[in-house]
């Protein structure tokens, strides 16, 4: 019985594939191949989210995520992470499912994971939120990010053709208040990616098209997401590069985030090197070393700067990106 209960609300409970098919969308398709890149990632995310509302434990949803092959394994770390961080929100659900999660199977897909947990925020009522499981103080921001996505991802007129921002965000509740706006524009900008189709000159544009104290935090999710997910050639990824002109240390920045988190879950795959050796200028264990010696000693402490409070987390965004610049 417990078997078909959890099989019937993860059928009720998980979007449909076509939610993520770029037709569907509305998004750009440069080819054929990009198109099929990003469909796989969407749904796979979307079998991870599944696997997790059908499994009776973490353990078994590391058995059927395992299954995945390499390039999109940590997409399906993302979704599953969602999928729990939900029922843990769900009235009567109960709790401590990505607690368990990030504790064991999800410990090496920890950035992805914590990605995953604003994908649930984004679709959880905020009254809900207080059941969200997010204990690094560094990490949790990749929430934001999270939720950043999903809101540029299913809502793109009003957050990437209208631009419109969180003018101001009730969580972290010990987090400053000007900071999570930005993580959220992190978020668009790795969406971006999506939105575009891989199209660098797309890309570009579009990031142009906003404000300029915002090109900063989108470019880095662009260099995450086009490092990451992969889909451009080397042609491209240098015409990204060029058009980010000052925002470049934090294009690369966003590469490096990319190859720390592949590298922490052995998912280490070709397109993660080009990526690093374009927008870094390194090998992607370069680039992840670079992310590991620029971290700060106290990732609790915000620490003032020039426009409010400086989280641990965004000291350290700046740190590696001076580094790489």
């Amino acid at each position: 019985m417990a078997n078909k209960w959890r099989s019937l609300r993860s059928r009720i409970l998980t979007p449909k594939k076509s939610e993520t098919h770029l037709d569907v969308r509305g998004f750009h398709v440069k080819n054929p191949e990009a198109r099929g890149m990003l469909e796989t990632i969407g749904g796979t995310f979307l079998d991870g989210y599944a696997d997790a509302m059908a499994a009776p434990s973490a353990a078994a949803v590391k058995t059927r995520l395992d299954q995945v092959p390499t390039r999109f394994r940590g997409f399906a770390y993302e979704g599953a992470t969602m999928g729990l961080a939900v029922l843990d929100g769900l009235p009567f659900g109960g709790g401590g499912r990505v607690e368990e999660f990030l504790a064991g199977p999800a410990d090496p897909h920890v950035y992805m994971a914590y990605v995953g947990i604003g994908w649930a925020m984004a679709r959880l009522p905020r009254f809900r939120w207080r059941t969200l499981h997010a204990p690094d103080p560094l990490l949790r921001w990749l929430a934001l990010d999270g939720y950043g996505f999903h809101q540029a991802y299913f809502h793109t007129d009003r957050y990437v053709r209208l631009q419109f921002r969180e003018a101001s965000f009730p969580w972290p509740r010990s987090g400053p208040d000007g900071y999570p706006p930005r993580v959220i524009d992190q978020g668009i900008g790795r969406a971006l990616w999506f939105v575009c189709g891989t199209n660098a000159e797309l890309v570009a544009d579009t990031v142009e098209g906003f404000a300029e104290d915002r090109r900063g935090d989108l470019y880095s999710g662009v260099g995450l997401a086009a490092t990451y997910a992969g889909g451009a050639e080397e042609k491209e990824l240098t015409v990204l590069c060029d058009r980010a002109r000052a925002h470049r240390p934090l294009l690369a920045q966003g590469s490096a985030f990319a190859a720390e988190a592949r590298l922490r879950a052995d998912l280490m795959v070709p397109h993660v090197g080009l990526a690093t050796q374009v927008f870094c200028g390194m090998t992607p264990e370069r680039a992840a070393m670079v992310c590991a010696e620029q971290l700060p000693d106290d990732v609790d402490r915000a620490v003032p700067g020039p426009t409010g409070l400086v989280p641990a987390y965004e000291t350290w965004r700046q740190r590696i990106a001076a580094e790489l610049a």
